[in-house]
C-alpha cells in the first residue's frame, strides 16, 4: 500500500513536471502564463503577434518571458506553423544611441515570435533599393524600415512590387499598404517647446533634423506652433539645420551660440544634436543650464551619460521597434493563413523626462529679455 502510493507520487510529480518545465529545465509556455497571471492561450497569442491582447496583459506577458529568460520551442512551432518567418531591419539613422535601442527592441521580439531576424545597413538611396531585391530573392518575407526609409515613396513601392510587407518606424505619414509605429511628433515638440516657455524663456533656439524625414518637418512645425501660440517671435537666426548627427549638432549649436544675444534655450531634435550643444557650450565657458537651457528628443542612452544629463522627450524606441516586428509577424501570419492582411497604424505614448540640463533663464537674462521684448 505504502508502496504504492509512493509509485503514485512520483507519476504525479513526473507528470506535474511534464505539465511544467521542459525536460531540459527550460521553462514553458505554462511557467510564463503563471507568472503573469493568465492563460496558456494568452501567452501564445503575445508571442505570435496576434492583436486581440490588451496592452497591460501584454507587458506582464513581456516582463514574464523576460524574466524567465523563455525562448519557443522551435521543434513544436516548426510541426504547428510550418517554416520560421525571416525578416530583415533595415536602417541609415547617423545616431548609434537610437540605433541600439532599435536593435535592441527588434532583437527581443523576433526571438520571442520565432522569427529569423537579418539586420542590414543601407549607406545610401541607391544601396537600399539594391538590399531589398537581394534580400527579397534570398528569401525574407517582410521588411521593418526606420526612418528616413520608411518615408521614402520609391522604396515602399518596390517593396509592394515585390509582394512582401513591411513596417514604418517612426514614419512621417501612413503610407498605403503598409504599416507604422509611430508618435505624435508635432505634438511632443510643441510640449516640450511649451515646457520651455514655462520656464521663463523667450529667445528659444530650434536645432532641425535631417531634411530627407518628414519627422524633422513635424518636430519643427511643433516648435514653431508653440512660439506663435505664445506670442513669441520664430527668428530665423535662432532656427538651424542639423542631420541627427552630434557632427550636425556641433556645427548648428556654434552659430546659435554665437548670435548676440544668443538664445537663453536651445531645443535640438534629437539627443545627439543636444549633446553636441552641450559639448560646444563648455567649450565656450557656459554653463548649462545657467546660461543655456539644453533640450533634446528622443531620451536614448546619450542622454543619461553626458553632464548635465539631458531634459528630454521620451520616445519609446525600443518598444517601437518590439511593435513593428509584432505587427509584421501577425501579417506576415495572416498571409500564409490565406486570411485577409490588415495594416496597422500604431501610436505610442511619449513623455517629456525633466533632468540637470534645463533651468529659468537668469536674472541678468530676464533683464535682457524684459527689455527686448
Amino acid at each position: 500500500m505504502t508502496n504504492n502510493m509512493a509509485d503514485e507520487g512520483k507519476k504525479g510529480g513526473q507528470r506535474r513536471q511534464r505539465g511544467g518545465r521542459r525536460r531540459n529545465g527550460a521553462p514553458t509556455i505554462a511557467d510564463v502564463a503563471r507568472e503573469a497571471n493568465c492563460s496558456p492561450m494568452t501567452v501564445s497569442r503575445v508571442i505570435n503577434g496576434e492583436g486581440n491582447v490588451r496592452d497591460a496583459t501584454r507587458e506582464q506577458v513581456l516582463e514574464a518571458i523576460a524574466k524567465l529568460n523563455y525562448s519557443p520551442n522551435r521543434a513544436a512551432r516548426s510541426l504547428a506553423g510550418g517554416e520560421q518567418l525571416r525578416i530583415a531591419l533595415l536602417y541609415a539613422n547617423p545616431s548609434s544611441s537610437y540605433l541600439s535601442e532599435l536593435l535592441m527592441g527588434a532583437l527581443q521580439q523576433a526571438s520571442m515570435s520565432d522569427v529569423h531576424l537579418v539586420v542590414e545597413q543601407c549607406s545610401d538611396d541607391r544601396d537600399q533599393f539594391k538590399v531589398v531585391r537581394r534580400l527579397v530573392e534570398g528569401g525574407i518575407n517582410g521588411f521593418v524600415l526606420p526612418s528616413p526609409m520608411c518615408d521614402d515613396q520609391d522604396l515602399l513601392d518596390l517593396i509592394t512590387e515585390l509582394g512582401v510587407d513591411c513596417v514604418g518606424v517612426g514614419a512621417g505619414q501612413e503610407p498605403k499598404g503598409h504599416s507604422t509605429v509611430v508618435i505624435d511628433d508635432y505634438q511632443a515638440a510643441y510640449d516640450m517647446t511649451r515646457y520651455i516657455i514655462d520656464l521663463g524663456h523667450k529667445r528659444i533656439g530650434f536645432i532641425i533634423g535631417n531634411p530627407q524625414q518628414l519627422v524633422s518637418a513635424k518636430r519643427l512645425a511643433g516648435y514653431r506652433a508653440a512660439m506663435r501660440d505664445a506670442g513669441l517671435e520664430v527668428l530665423d537666426d535662432y532656427v538651424m539645420q542639423g542631420r541627427f548627427s552630434y557632427r550636425s549638432g556641433l556645427d548648428a549649436a556654434e552659430k546659435l551660440l554665437s548670435q548676440d544675444p544668443m538664445p537663453t534655450a536651445i531645443f535640438a531634435s534629437n539627443d545627439d544634436m543636444a549633446a553636441a550643444t552641450v559639448a560646444v557650450a563648455h567649450r565656450k565657458q557656459l554653463d548649462v543650464p545657467s546660461d543655456v537651457t539644453v533640450c533634446g528628443f528622443d531620451d536614448t542612452a546619450i542622454a543619461s551619460t553626458i553632464w548635465p544629463e539631458l531634459t528630454t522627450v521620451r520616445q519609446p524606441i525600443r518598444e517601437m521597434s518590439m511593435r513593428s516586428i509584432e505587427a509584421l509577424t501577425r501579417e506576415l501570419r495572416q498571409r500564409r493563413a490565406g486570411g485577409a492582411v490588415r495594416h496597422e497604424h500604431i501610436t505610442l505614448d511619449y513623455r517629456l523626462i525633466r533632468r540637470a540640463s534645463d533651468s529659468a533663464p537668469s536674472l541678468v537674462e530676464r533683464g535682457k529679455t524684459t527689455n527686448k521684448w
